[in-house]
């Protein structure tokens, strides 16, 4: 049987089971008692047979609740579902209702808003899954809904000012740009505004009260997406008790039916979240739930029954037995499910997770004699827990079972985030560095006349109170100052020469440092190392398997990295991202690629409990494949680590995962072709000394989670290999991060929280003297949750013991020190305390932040300080930016803003500390790449410099923009566009953000148009003098040319032609018009 075949064999297979499924006489016979309001019982439902059944009662009755125990139950069956049914599934998830009015913007809440307003409003919802937890927390009740609900449609009269106030009222925040639910802003004639159960905000935009257009937007670009004739836009105050106070089955019609998923544990599980919840939280009674089921169809599903109650149908379902997950022992465990003890075959359904895997599976089960006879298939889908249907003679089981790994795939959801902005935080009073003049202070926007005309500048403050006006057309001579020094630089003087002597000073230690950095690269490209072939089919099929959609970063950074592999030069590449974006499964591809060409791979990490993680993560990953993977930490026994060393000496292990104790003299390769690095710089001097004997030969990966910003990353192309990941994974939220002094009444109420989802709390404290005596004080103000401790001084075994507990969920807390901090990856836990925050690093709080919001559920970090403990600056600046960039990517900006707070040396060596302190970050990165370029006779990067100075007013008024930062970037971008059809899309994008587009900017936009006219002409300047209009140039023969096809443009010299006008007096857009009129429908 065919790869191909197989699959669609298994995508039939399946199909027919569930239409035959449903149509069994036993399930009927329940289905009929459903429909007329009497109980049913359903007896054997095993794994994912729930997901079967499901799908089987939703073929003929027209809406099911499924009620289970827990979240984690919820997510399995909400992905299992499709698998084996097309009936449409919602959830209906559990939300904390909160005392601040946060809600707003909490992604549950939103959640459970949309469905119960789809249910009074009468719409078909075939499955809805919910949980426990979900049905105790109450819900708005239809006159709740109704009086707290406004539609909107296209044409209707709209009162701004009532409506925002009525926003504000409800917990809306009123913002410059909408990006996440509970927030809306009004700008002029555009009024955007983002309900928690909308899927994306809505742009309102007027004329005069009347509403014009109605069209969601997308938050990323801000541009609008599709157009809307009507919307609801529901608010409610989540303090109000009256508001919340319906039941979710008020809103359900009676004729729908009710599952209840292990009904005995359902009762345990509601005692278990009231008491995790706060009890200033109302919530109903598992028993009053139940009373608000009354009236409907009411069915129970159990693995196994503790009795039965109406109709009742023993499924003819088994569960299967664990898999080993060893390659060799897999064929014979599969040819087990093909054929029972009685010699009765059955046909084994197998399910990935992705096409791509369906490959290796092939492989490894075609020499069965299942196989063979055409008894297994293939397909794609999602069964958490596989089952064998007796009478069917069907076992139906995943991939992920049978390999005997964790769930690797997690559910996307929409991802909400700030967009990160760039230098333009600039705020009265910052440091700027204007190119000409030096460092300076930024005193606002200033609007300025000039013989009548209009234009808005920035107002900059030099030494001994000078003050220049830079036109916002020319604001890209003004960068923010980023120095990293911890003392105040003086202001330059205007007119001195101290700023110029400083920046040639600075440029010539610049290429003294590119110089050497060239060198290097040069001796390391002139020594022979190891090249590697092109793609093997394992290469591919393992690709394939990845159950994620690849970021563009990523992709990009795997094919620079085999490409480093397949050259007969050593690699030595730089791999950043922020925590979470991605970089161990481009680490994998690299280590696979490595061993499928017959060498070994060195995986080396700075923490015991890292190695740990990686070795899990590597083996569950690369199961399907006969690689052998050895760890060496203090994690393995005196006897593992003889046994591992041994392993890699004879070439019997091919990757090997662990701490400093894999360059021990004692571990000796016999292959070695790739280091991986994770976060070198927390190594010691004498473990890099040992890496160095690596780099001469070996090909090394370098990882570091403290991202390169940009600019330096674009100044160091061509002399140092390092591949940056900047996009954040689609499952990812960002971290809801506090800063607050330590608060018995928070804490408790955040650590309950957590409980009442089922999730896990870290609790770092980085002292391990008095860590016991903190467990003692959590364990009295949370006596409802389980801790355990773990830090580095522990014994190997019993750390190891905590940490796999941990994961295994045996315990709600887990008190640690720094040790969480590199890689770890627990979904489960999404809430983390950092105690005493003030005492730690930006990079190190975003880096322990990082170990919350894995999975897609809001997590929570909470920075707590002592309670009245004084707080130096440098800390203050710490912690507010810590809780400022909150967002995904957000290492990005905390690696800029660590730079501000604590100087550059960790990203090119002190010596360079000094060197950006003097002329700014921005300014130090532009001559750095100058210096590259020049050095490596790389041609200079061309940049539009067209000085255009005509006597119009062109601005962007307060009144169409009225937010300083927007306006700063839009000036900005203007100043760098390089095509006309970038101004054509910033002219839509104006239109669309903030509504017709007023004269002085249009007059803008003009002159942005003959700026990339002139500089196709290579005229450096426009200008108007008494009744000439004047172009300077560069290159004659260009202007000679113009001047042909124009006749009225007169050559006065090599640098000057004119043109004669009737008058020094012409209206602005006039003149704009006459200047494109002479330069363009020209050929160049």
């Amino acid at each position: 049987m065919s790869e191909v075949a197989s699959s669609i064999d298994s995508a039939v297979a399946i199909e027919k089971l569930a239409v035959e499924f449903a149509q069994r006489p036993q399930l009927i016979a329940c289905i009929e008692a459903l429909k007329q309001k009497k109980p049913a019982t359903f007896d054997s439902v095993w794994g994912s047979s729930c997901a079967l059944l499901t799908q089987s009662i939703a073929a003929h009755i027209d809406q099911i609740v499924v009620v289970v125990g827990d979240t984690k139950t919820q997510d399995r069956l909400l992905d299992d579902l499709p698998t084996f049914g097309d009936a449409r599934a919602e959830r209906f998830p559990s939300c904390m209702i909160r005392a601040d009015n946060s809600n707003v913007v909490d992604l549950d809440y939103g959640e459970r808003l949309r469905l119960i307003k789809s249910l009074n409003a009468g719409e078909q919802n075939p499955i809805i899954v919910t949980t426990v937890a979900s049905l105790l927390q109450p819900v708005p009740s239809t006159k709740s809904l109704g009086g707290n609900t406004r539609r909107l449609a296209v044409g209707d009269q709209l009162d701004v000012e009532a409506f925002q106030a009525w926003l504000l009222e409800h917990g809306f925040h009123n913002t410059s740009a909408v990006d996440l639910p509970g927030e809306f802003s009004n700008r002029g004639g555009i009024l955007d505004v983002f309900a928690p159960d909308f899927s994306s905000p809505v742009r309102i935009e007027l004329f005069d009260d009347e509403i014009e257009s109605l069209r969601q937007f997308d938050t990323s670009t801000q541009r609008s997406v599709s157009s809307l004739q009507q919307f609801e836009i529901t608010v409610l105050t989540d303090q109000d008790s009256q508001v919340f106070d319906g039941h979710f089955f008020d809103h359900v019609p009676e004729s729908t039916a009710v599952l209840l998923v292990e009904p005995d544990a359902l009762q345990a599980e509601a005692e278990r979240f009231a008491e995790r919840t706060s009890d200033s939280i109302k919530l109903f009674t598992w028993d009053e739930s139940r009373q608000k089921m009354a009236g409907r169809g009411l069915a129970s599903a159990s693995s196994v029954t503790s009795g039965s109650i109406g109709q009742q149908w023993q499924l003819p379902i088994e569960s299967v037995e664990k898999f080993s997950g060893e390659i060799g022992e897999i064929r014979l465990q599969v040819e087990r499910l093909s054929r029972d003890a009685t010699g009765q075959e059955y046909q084994v359904l197998i399910v990935a997770s992705v096409e791509g895997e369906t490959t290796r599976v092939t492989e490894i089960l075609s020499p069965t004699g299942a196989w063979k006879e055409g008894r297994i298939a293939l397909g794609v889908g999602s069964v958490h827990d596989g089952f064998r249907i007796r009478d069917s003679k069907t076992v139906i089981v995943s991939c992920d079972q049978i390999f005997n790994r964790s769930d690797l795939r997690r559910k996307g959801r929409r991802r909400l985030g700030k967009a990160i902005d760039s230098f333009l935080d600039l705020k009265d009073g910052n440091l700027i560095v204007h190119l000409s003049h030096g460092i300076g202070r930024y005193r606002g926007l200033k609007m300025l006349e000039k013989d009548g005309q209009h234009t808005e500048h920035m107002e900059l403050e030099f030494a001994g109170g000078t003050r220049i006006y830079v036109p916002a057309a020319k604001i890209d001579l003004v960068q923010k100052y980023i120095g990293g020094s911890k003392t105040t630089p003086r202001l330059a003087k205007i007119g001195g020469t101290g700023w110029q002597k400083r920046k040639a000073s600075v440029e010539s230690a610049i290429t003294d440092m590119a110089s050497e950095m060239i060198d290097i690269q040069a001796q390391r490209q002139g020594r022979s190392g190891i090249s590697m072939r092109m793609e093997t089919q394992w290469q591919h099929e393992f690709e394939q398997s990845f159950p994620y959609h690849e970021t563009p970063d990523q992709l990009t950074a795997i094919a620079s990295i085999k490409e480093d592999l397949e050259n007969s030069q050593p690699m030595e590449r730089l791999l950043c991202g922020d925590v979470g974006y991605g970089k161990t499964e481009v680490a994998m591809r690299a280590a696979f690629k490595a061993v499928e060409n017959g060498y070994q791979v060195a995986v080396l990490v700075p923490t015991t409990v890292l190695a740990e993680q990686h070795y899990k993560s590597f083996s569950a990953r690369m199961a399907e494949f006969p690689l052998k993977i050895v760890k060496l930490s203090r994690f393995c026994t005196t006897k593992q680590m003889k046994e591992n060393v041994a392993k890699l000496k004879s070439g019997e292990a091919d990757i090997a995962i662990g701490t400093h104790r894999i360059v021990s003299k004692d571990v000796k390769f016999a292959n070695l072709g790739l280091v991986v690095i994770d976060e070198e710089q927390k190594f010691g001097v004498a473990v890099k000394e040992k890496l160095k004997n690596f780099r001469s030969t070996v090909n090394i990966l370098s990882m570091s989670a403290t991202p390169i910003p940009r600019t330096l990353h674009m100044s160091l192309v061509g002399v140092r290999d390092i591949a940056n990941l900047e996009t954040a994974p689609e499952d990812r939220m960002p971290v809801e991060t506090k800063v607050m002094r330590f608060n018995n009444e928070v804490v408790r109420a955040a650590i309950l929280r957590e409980l009442a989802r089922g999730g896990q709390v870290f609790f770092v404290h980085n002292r391990v003297k008095d860590i016991h005596v903190l467990r003692q004080k959590l364990e009295d103000l949370v006596p409802e949750a389980s801790f355990n401790v773990g830090h580095g001084q522990m014994d190997e075994l019993e750390l190891e013991c905590v940490m796999s507990d941990f994961i295994a969920g045996k315990f709600d807390v887990l008190i640690a020190t720094t040790i969480v901090e590199s890689g770890l990856d627990i979904p489960n836990a999404n809430t983390i305390f950092i105690d005493e925050a003030d005492r730690y690093g930006l990079s190190d709080l975003h880096q322990l932040r990082g170990r919350v919001g894995r999975y897609h559920h809001q997590a929570y970090c909470y920075l707590l300080l002592q309670p009245h403990k004084h707080l130096n600056p440098t800390a203050a600046k710490r912690l507010q930016a810590i809780e400022t960039f909150s967002q995904m990517g957000a290492g990005f900006q905390i690696s800029m803003r660590d730079l501000e707070i604590r100087g550059a040396g960790n990203l090119l060596g002190t010596q360079q500390s000094g060197h950006i302190a003097t002329v700014g970050y921005e300014m130090y990165c532009q001559l750095l790449e100058k210096a590259v370029r020049r050095l490596k006779s790389m041609p200079a990067r061309i940049s539009i410099q067209v000085d255009v100075d005509l006597p119009i007013s062109a601005y962007i008024p307060d009144k169409y923009v009225p937010d300083r930062r927007q306006k700063l970037d839009l000036y900005r971008r203007l100043t760098r566009l390089e095509k006309f059809d970038h101004i054509a899309e910033v002219r839509e994008e104006l239109a669309d953000r903030f509504g017709p587009i007023p004269k002085p900017v249009e007059r803008l936009l003009a002159a942005s148009e003959v700026k990339l006219l002139a500089a196709s002409w290579q005229i450096d300047a426009i200008q108007l003098r008494d009744k000439y209009l004047v172009f300077e140039y560069s290159v004659r023969p260009r202007m000679e040319r113009l001047s042909k096809e124009r006749p009225m443009i007169r050559i006065i010299d090599d640098h000057t032609a004119m043109v004669t006008l009737k008058s020094g007096k012409i209206a602005p857009g006039k003149l704009l018009a006459l200047v494109k009129s002479l330069l363009e429908n020209v050929e160049v």
